[in-house]
C-alpha cells in the first residue's frame, strides 16, 4: 500500500483528499505546513501532495527536504505561471485548484507507477546521439521482454526480435549489445528495407574495385564493418535470396567474400534480426530460406504492440511529450484530459513511433499550457467544430469524495464552495475569496447568486 502525506492549511480540503485517496487503498497521512510534514519525515512517503502557498515556508520547499520522493504541487487554477516555476525546481506535476477527483487519482497512480517502473530498472539503452535512457514500460508483457534481453545478452548467440513496425525493436537490439561481452565492440544498425535490392550485397559484404559498373574503389561491407562487435539487420524478411546464401554462410562458417573477390575473411559477429513478418509462413512460399530461419531463431524475443500495452501508454506519452517539449522550448506543456483519454484509447497501428509523431504534432501546434486532441491529429477522417473549445477547467459542480458525517457521505465541491466561503467571508475580502478558489470576482458573485450565499453586510459608516 503506497504512502500519501497531505500538506494543506485549509481543514476541509485535505479532509476531502484523504477522504478520496483513503477510497482508492492509500495510506494518507496530513500536515498543515512544511514545519508539520518536515517532522512526520517526509522521506518515508511513497507520495507528497502540497499545497503551494502555506503558511510559513512554500510547498516547493518539500522538494529539497523529501528528495527523492516526488512532489505533486496543488495550485489555483489561476496561478499557471506558478505551477510551470514548481515544475523547473523539481515538482514531478502540478494540479489545478479546484480540480475533479478522476484527474487527481489519474495523476497520483501516474506518479507512483513511474516511480515503481523506475525502481524495476529496466534496461539502460545508448541511442544514437550518445545518451542513455531506459527502457519505457512496466508492463507484464514488457518484464518478460526485459528478462529476456538480460539472459540472452550475455549468452552470444544469434536473437530474432519480432513485432510490428514501431514497436522498439532497434532498442531492444541496443539493449542486448549493450549487456553484452561485445559492448565495447561496435554496433552496426542496417535497415534492409531502405537498401535497393541491386545494392544490397555490396552494402552487406563489400566488394573490389571494377567489380561492377560504378565501383570505382574497393569498399567494406557493412558485416566485415561490425567484426567483433554485433550486426542489427532490421526487416530481414526483406533480404532478397542470394544475399540470404550469402547470409547464412557467415552464421555457418564465420566467412564473407566480397563481390568481385576470390579471397575469403574471417569475421566474428553476433548477428541480431528483426521482422515485423512471419518468416516462417515465409519459408514456406519460398520467400525465405527456412535453414536461415533456423539458423536466426536461436533465441526469440516478441515485442508487444502498443495497443496491447494498455497500462504503458500513458508513461510513455509523458517521456515522449517532456523529449518533444524540450526539443521545441515549450517547458510546462501537458496533455488535457480529453487529449490523454484519446491517447489511451486510439488503438495505435504504429505504435510507439505514431505516438511520438502525435505528440511532437501536439506541442508545435498547442496553443497555451494544454495540448488538446484535436492538437495530436489522431483522427482526421472525424468532422471536428470549426472553432474547437479549449478544455474548460474543473468546476466547482464536479463531485469530490469526502464529508465530515461518515465514510459513505460525500461533499460535492459546490457544497465545499458555499461552506468555504461562509466560513471565510467574515475575515477575507470578495477578492482574496476568489483568489483562494482560484476563480474570478465575477465567476464568485455568480456561485452566490446561484447557491443562493448572502455576502457579508458591511457595516455602514455614520454620518457627521
Amino acid at each position: 500500500m503506497s504512502r500519501i502525506l497531505i500538506v494543506e492549511d485549509e481543514a476541509i480540503i485535505r479532509t476531502a483528499l484523504r477522504r478520496l485517496l483513503e477510497r482508492h487503498a492509500f495510506q494518507v497521512s496530513e500536515a498543515g505546513s512544511v514545519d508539520e510534514a518536515l517532522a512526520l519525515e517526509p522521506r518515508g512517503f511513497d507520495l507528497i501532495i502540497s499545497d503551494l502557498r502555506l503558511p510559513g515556508e512554500p510547498g516547493t520547499d518539500l522538494i529539497e527536504h523529501a528528495a527523492p520522493v516526488p512532489v505533486l504541487i496543488m495550485t489555483s487554477y489561476a496561478s499557471m505561471r506558478s505551477a510551470v516555476e514548481s515544475l523547473k525546481l523539481g515538482a514531478v506535476d502540478y494540479v489545478a485548484k479546484p480540480f475533479d477527483h478522476d484527474e487527481l487519482l489519474e495523476t497520483v497512480s501516474r506518479v507512483l507507477h513511474q516511480q515503481a517502473s523506475h525502481r524495476s530498472t529496466p534496461p539502460d539503452v545508448t541511442d544514437a546521439g550518445g545518451s542513455r535512457q531506459p527502457m519505457i514500460g512496466d508492463c507484464a508483457a514488457m518484464q518478460t521482454v526485459y528478462t529476456r534481453i538480460r539472459k540472452t545478452a550475455p549468452a552470444d548467440v544469434t536473437v530474432l526480435i519480432q513485432g510490428e513496425s514501431g514497436t522498439g525493436k532497434e532498442l531492444v537490439a541496443r539493449a542486448i549489445h549493450q549487456q553484452s561481452q561485445r559492448a565495447g565492440a561496435p554496433l552496426i544498425c542496417v535497415n534492409c528495407a531502405a537498401i535497393p535490392e541491386t545494392l544490397i550485397e555490396s552494402e552487406l559484404f563489400g566488394h573490389e574495385k571494377g567489380a561492377f559498373t560504378g565501383a570505382s574503389a574497393a569498399r567494406t561491407g557493412l558485416v566485415e564493418a561490425a567484426d567483433g562487435g554485433t550486426l542489427f539487420l532490421d526487416e530481414i524478411g526483406e533480404l532478397p535470396l542470394d544475399a540470404q546464401a550469402r547470409l547464412l554462410r557467415v552464421l555457418q562458417e564465420g566467412e564473407i567474400r566480397r563481390i568481385g573477390s576470390v579471397e575469403t575473411r574471417h569475421v566474428n559477429v553476433r548477428l541480431i534480426a528483426a521482422t515485423h513478418r512471419d518468416l516462417r509462413a515465409l519459408s514456406k512460399t519460398g520467400e525465405f530460406r527456412l535453414d536461415l530461419y533456423y539458423r536466426l531463431n536461436v533465441m526469440q524475443i516478441d515485442l508487444p504492440p502498443l495497443r496491447e500495452r494498455e497500462d504503458d501508454i500513458l508513461m510513455i506519452a509523458d517521456v515522449l511529450l517532456d523529449k518533444a517539449c524540450q526539443r521545441h522550448q515549450r517547458d510546462g506543456l501537458r496533455l488535457s484530459r480529453a487529449a490523454r483519454r484519446e491517447i489511451r484509447d486510439y488503438p495505435w497501428p504504429g505504435n510507439v513511433r505514431e505516438l511520438e509523431n502525435a505528440l511532437e504534432r501536439g506541442v508545435i501546434l498547442a496553443e497555451g499550457h494544454l495540448i488538446h486532441p484535436d492538437d495530436l491529429g489522431l483522427r482526421p477522417n472525424q468532422p471536428s467544430p470549426p472553432h474547437p473549445l479549449p478544455e474548460a477547467p474543473p468546476a466547482v459542480e464536479e463531485h469530490f469524495e469526502a464529508g465530515p458525517g461518515g465514510e459513505g457521505e460525500d461533499l460535492s465541491l459546490e457544497d465545499y464552495f458555499q461552506h468555504f466561503v461562509l466560513e471565510h467571508q467574515d475575515h477575507m475580502s470578495e477578492t482574496e475569496l476568489a483568489q483562494k478558489l482560484g476563480i474570478s470576482r465575477k465567476c464568485l458573485w455568480e456561485r452566490r447568486q446561484r447557491l443562493g450565499i448572502p455576502r457579508k453586510k458591511q457595516a455602514r459608516r455614520s454620518s457627521v
